[in-house]
């Protein structure tokens, strides 16, 4: 003997469209904090490298940064300190390269590097990694090709 349905189907309390329960939710509110323009310290593997800076993209496909290697970064900071020219690598690490990335955030009492940087520098970090530590090409002057002066760097 087969028992016969009920008209309205054997799943009386689920919602026709299944869909619906996720219509009815909100979006959660905390935006994340790995977004372009964190800092950030990626450690790599094969071989094993950490970088030190400013998250452009993070995706699927890897990760867009500028920054420095971890172990250059006092050099780094006497480089910027001293007022000579630089140019922070500005690189792609692939996802299967990627073996951990930190926010560069305080720990305790111990500063973050970026505000390390900071207070030996007087500069924020983010702003000289953002403009890659270069100057625009000069517009004006038709025989540059095109290329970028670096900074407190005289013309050819």
């Amino acid at each position: 003997m087969v028992a016969k349905l009920w008209s309205g189907g054997d799943n009386r309390g689920v919602e026709k469209d299944p869909l619906s329960f996720y219509a009815k939710t909100e979006p959660p509110k905390i935006r994340g904090r790995f977004v372009p323009g964190a800092l950030v310290i990626v450690t790599l593997c094969n071989p094993r490298e950490k970088f030190w800076g400013m998250m452009f993209v993070l995706a699927p496909e890897g990760l867009s940064l500028s920054g420095i290697e971890l172990a250059s970064f006092e050099d780094f900071v006497v480089i910027v300190k001293d007022g000579e020219p630089f140019t922070p690598a500005v690189v792609f690490f692939p996802m299967h390269r990627i073996e951990r990335i930190e926010l560069d955030l305080p720990n305790g009492s111990l500063p973050s590097l970026s505000q390390r940087f900071l207070a030996k520098t007087g500069l924020q970090p983010a702003k000289l990694l953002a403009q890659g530590g270069v100057d625009t090409p000069s517009s004006g002057d038709p025989g540059n090709g095109g290329s970028t002066r670096r900074s407190g760097e005289e013309p050819a």
